[in-house]
């Protein structure tokens, strides 16, 4: 494991849309971060297709066809297909496996007619329980592993993950507004896990000679995120939706810190925060994931990406066409003009709009523009001894930014809120043992089924 103890740019103003530091290469002729941004389509399967595996694999032939078509008649040179697994896919290794090696032969077969570069993300479930069982010796566990032989052997050529441990710790202290468990849960444990993980998943992509891609912290960060919701909303502190992000980078950096190649995965609003340290290519999802959520960084998240995507839509019939036809063309006009900026010399101008149009609409905006992302990066690198000390570090910087700019409009009570955070922040222990000690005798009296073996402690 190689921990990162440099940034891998020298300022955020190095950062632009369609260009990593490490660019990678898979699939026909497709290349993520080399000076491009390719569009990333999700399509979901209606419910009542997963019946079989022949009603699911045909929705899915429909819906990576549709889209193909669409690219192809809108003359877009490229397209990347998320196979996001849902239950079925992963509880059933072979099914998985099966759409890929189906979706694999679709993408040659338009790539041999008409020249379209294209690639597969595969994205196995992860349906392990940490409340109720051994993750690290489970069936689900079991399962996912074969999942992901099955469909690198097939024809994915992107391994990715949306990984859940310590969401037991995070999801009790999230709508409790406790810092402590959230800093435990998805920095300390959720980090640990993920070591666990991506050891397993990076052994897999090299024995199939394909991409070790990415992680997110969907199971914990967003879930703040959108519980915090937009203005109107009052469920859980915009503030500490903002200051979790941070802790949830220090934890995504782990699948990279285990070998994991990129891109990031789409639904990770932590990303510019990662591409900072690491310089591999993001994946980030923003106003064209309206089908599936709505968020306030909308355009801001597309400032640094490389590829860009709808999150997730369900199969249906619109008036344009199917859904996946119509996300892949608004996916792709949204692609074209950022690919015209650069090809213009203007991709520091459209990266500037795109950030000043949300950068102060949130604190969740203002903590992942990329000079304020680059700034909670370095913090992480410089606290970067273990898991604890650079996620804690990560959450003091990302509230000590939010509290310093005058622009940041805050409530009185976000401001109270965010104040508490950072006190309570600054009198954790200063040792992990400690905090570990401290934190297991809080949890495990409130907590069922919290058991610390999950994380090989």
């Amino acid at each position: 494991m190689a921990k990162y103890t440099a940034m891998a740019y020298k300022s955020a103003d190095e950062m632009i849309f369609g260009t990593a530091k490490y660019p990678v290469k898979y699939g026909r002729n497709f290349e993520v971060g080399g000076g491009f941004v390719y569009p990333e389509l999700v399509p979901h399967p209606r419910p009542g297709s997963e019946e079989t595996k022949k009603s699911l694999m045909r929705e899915y032939e429909r819906m990576v066809n549709d889209a193909l078509e669409r690219a192809v008649t809108l003359g877009f040179p490229g397209l990347q297909i998320e196979l996001e697994h849902i239950w079925q896919m992963t509880k059933n290794p072979d099914w998985g496996g099966d759409i890929a090696g189906q979706t694999r032969k679709l993408q040659e077969d338009w790539y041999k007619k008409y020249g379209i570069k294209s690639a597969i993300r595969a994205t196995i479930a992860d349906n392990r329980k940490p409340d109720q069982e051994n993750i690290r010796n489970c069936r689900s566990l079991e399962l996912a592993l074969k999942t992901f032989e099955s469909s690198a052997a097939n024809g994915a050529d992107n391994l990715s993950m949306e990984s859940v441990g310590g969401k037991e710790i995070s999801d009790y202290a999230i709508v409790r507004q406790d810092i402590r468990g959230v800093l435990f849960g998805i920095g300390v444990l959720g980090s640990r896990d993920m070591e666990f993980m991506w050891k397993k998943i990076v052994e897999i992509a090299n024995k199939y000679k394909v991409t070790p891609g990415g992680d997110t912290n969907c199971a914990q960060a967003n879930v703040a995120m959108f519980m915090a919701g937009g203005l109107l909303d009052k469920s859980v502190p915009h503030t500490f939706a903002a200051v979790t992000r941070a802790v949830g980078a220090a934890r995504t950096l782990t699948a990279y810190e285990m070998g994991a190649k990129g891109p990031t995965k789409d639904c990770g609003y932590e990303n510019p925060i990662i591409k900072a340290i690491t310089g591999i290519p993001v994946a980030q999802e923003g106003k064209t994931c309206a089908c599936a959520h709505a968020d306030l960084q909308g355009n801001l998240i597309a400032s640094v990406c490389d590829l860009w995507s709808n999150e997730a839509v369900e199969y249906h019939d619109m008036f344009g066409g199917t859904t996946p036809a119509v996300f892949t063309e608004i996916l792709g006009y949204d692609v074209a003009l950022m690919n015209t900026a650069i090809a213009m010399g203007k991709a520091k101008d459209l990266q500037a709009l795109l950030i000043n149009s949300d950068k102060y609409r949130d604190p969740h905006s203002f903590v992942v523009a990329p000079e304020n992302a680059y700034q909670v990066g370095k913090a992480i690198v410089d606290n970067n001894t273990d898991y604890y000390s650079r996620a804690k570090a990560a959450a003091i910087k990302a509230a000590q930014l939010i509290l310093a700019d005058e622009k940041m409009l805050l409530s009185n009570f976000e401001r109270e809120v965010l104040q508490k955070v950072l006190r309570d922040l600054e009198s954790f222990p200063a040792s992990e043992k400690d905090f570990i000690e401290q934190c297991t005798s809080i949890y495990k009296k409130v907590i069922p089924g919290f058991n610390l073996a999950n994380y090989g402690l």
